[in-house]
């Protein structure tokens, strides 16, 4: 499973490289990193349908993980890529406008890794 990581701090990608280690080394998953919406959109229309399911940080320089999510959500469809948004407040309204834009989950900042591998495990 090939996943898209977009968030402005990159040290997300180490982590994320550490936490899913067994995963990347088996080929089970593999992970692509975006430092902005911007940058993952580049990917996204470089490599169109490739990501099955795409992480996201809300809050974000320059167009947010909200603004990410509605163009996802509006032009990838076959097949849907699954998007979860990250964010580091656990508030109700980015809540409740991220799941009216489309997303398919929502997790809080400091990620939780064993409760986010049980969530992908239907997915995969």
């Amino acid at each position: 499973m090939k996943v898209l990581v977009v968030d402005d701090e990159r040290d997300i990608q180490t982590l994320f490289e550490q936490r899913f280690r067994k995963e990347i080394r088996s080929g089970e998953m593999s992970f692509v990193f975006a430092f902005s919406g911007e940058e993952a959109l580049t990917y996204l229309n470089a490599h169109e349908q490739e990501a099955v399911l795409i992480l996201s940080d809300i809050n974000m320089p320059g167009m947010s993980g909200l603004e990410l999510l509605e163009h996802i959500k509006a032009k990838y469809h076959k097949p849907p890529p699954v998007v979860m948004m990250i964010t580091a407040y656990g508030d109700e309204e980015n809540f409740n406008l991220a799941k009216k834009l489309g997303a398919d989950d929502f997790l809080t900042k400091p990620v939780d890794f064993t409760l986010l591998k049980e969530k992908l495990k239907p997915i995969q």
